[in-house]
């Protein structure tokens, strides 16, 4: 009988709990095909690396259009990747979890 995916994830994050993983999200394979891509990527880096007041300051920072990165970080904000803060009229993207993992094949 075949494992459903549901159950699959489950057990993954069951297993990553136990191995001392506290704030992590799984994430299906082909959600994270289809999210993470490397421009997006570039924005999780940034984030972590810069922690920006604003969307606009994160733009500034790698360098590309606002809208474009307000409509990229809103696609991570959609899967949990990121959230963000208010900071009086500004929203400050910050990383909602420590780990992001991928849900293994098999």
């Amino acid at each position: 009988m075949a494992v459903e995916p549901t159950q699959r994830k489950a057990e993954f994050a069951r297993r990553l709990a136990s191995a001392g993983y506290e704030d992590f999200l799984v994430l299906e394979r082909g959600t994270a095909e289809t999210i993470l891509t490397d421009r997006r990527l570039e924005l999780v880096d940034a984030i972590r690396k810069t922690e920006p007041a604003s969307i606009t300051d994160l733009a500034d920072d790698i360098e590309r259009d606002v809208a474009a990165v307000h409509r990229d970080l809103n696609t991570l904000f959609e899967v949990g990747v990121i959230a963000y803060e208010a900071d009086g009229g500004r929203k400050r993207p910050r990383l909602k979890h420590e780990h992001v993992f991928v849900e293994p094949i098999v």
